[in-house]
């Protein structure tokens, strides 16, 4: 499936943009479900001593779903692609990688 088909068929689940506070409401559950995504990892440290070959990949595959969801409707809450999205990010990385700056810390390196 392509990125902003992705997009259209998310949309089709979303609350009216024109909902009170929906952008509070998207942003807010982007960071509620990586937060969910950060337990699962969590748990694999406290519970499985970081074996990664016990992570519930099926549960994993549930919880990035929900991320990505949160992402493509706030994307096109403000007239924005997931297609543009991913471009732009591929940019960054890209020059960065050539500038030799992929590591280290701060947006604008």
């Amino acid at each position: 499936m392509e990125l902003d088909q992705y997009q259209s068929v998310a949309l089709q689940t979303a609350r009216s943009r024109t909902d009170s506070d929906e952008m509070f409401h998207l942003a807010f559950g982007l960071v509620a479900e990586a937060g969910e995504v950060a337990e699962l990892f969590q748990k694999l440290i406290r519970d499985k001593r970081s074996d990664e070959g016990a992570v519930d990949q099926d549960h994993l595959a549930l919880e990035l779903g929900d991320v990505l969801w949160h992402i493509a409707v706030l994307a096109k809450y403000f007239g924005l692609t997931l297609d543009e999205v991913a471009a732009a990010n591929v940019k960054k990385l890209a020059d960065r990688q050539q500038r030799g700056v992929l590591g280290g810390s701060g947006d604008h390196r």
